[in-house]
């Protein structure tokens, strides 16, 4: 079975796509007063909240591509529990969570500060016939990661503030499941997380995968 090419998910996933498509921040006149300082706050642990607070309104999706990426890897080795950082709209948690329903089932926890984003995304994992498979933990992901996480997760989605990425990569690390894959989009904004994760003492193999991604597994 392939849920991503039927009822109810297939058609869905196609406007929601063209509909972000169409709802890109570089431009909308909301957005053109702060896109100069985009890249600067995006790369701040303390800028990147203003950032994302003024985005709220916008999906800013993995592409199509990363989407099923993400769901061919799960499917690949039976993933069982992922976990996502950064849900906005629930495009990315989508692929995912089709993946966990195509597996037989699992738990997918997925964390976003903005409550107008969660709204929405519950909305599209209902649409799609996927919200048993969801946990959506509002708030700080340094929080909403702290504790009460599974002994053993399959995968990672890094799409939420760049900065940040190492610290939650640190939360969850004790608890990934050996050859655990680790997928961060645009992680050219987070230097300090590829120098980590590329450095053969730290326990991963990791490489760029296309333009967007760095992809790296868990080898210890």
């Amino acid at each position: 079975m392939n849920t991503l090419i039927t009822q109810p998910l297939a058609p869905l996933l196609d406007r929601l796509l063209a509909e972000a498509a169409l709802l890109r921040p570089e431009e909308s006149p909301a957005f053109a007063g702060m896109f100069e300082r985009a890249d600067e706050l995006m790369r701040s642990k303390s800028g990147h909240v203003e950032l994302y607070t003024q985005l709220k309104d916008f999906p800013l999706p993995v592409s199509r591509e990363t989407g099923v990426l993400l769901y061919m890897l799960a499917r690949s080795f039976g993933a069982r529990t992922i976990v996502e950082f950064g849900t906005s709209f629930g495009i990315s948690t989508l692929f995912l969570a089709a993946a966990l329903r195509d597996n037989g089932g699992g738990r997918l926890i997925t964390t976003e500060f903005e409550p107008s984003k969660i709204a929405r995304a519950r909305a599209n994992l209902a649409a799609g016939g996927l919200a048993d498979l969801v946990e959506i933990r509002q708030g700080d992901a340094l929080q909403t990661l702290g504790a009460d996480l599974p002994d053993a997760i399959d995968l990672v989605l890094l799409d939420g503030a760049k900065p940040l990425y190492g610290d939650v990569l640190a939360l969850l690390e004790s608890r990934l499941s050996p050859s655990a894959f680790i997928v961060a989009d645009n992680a050219d904004h987070s230097p300090d997380y590829l120098a980590y994760v590329r450095s053969p003492d730290n326990g991963y193999l990791s490489v760029p995968f296309g333009e967007e991604v760095e992809l790296s597994m868990r080898l210890r």
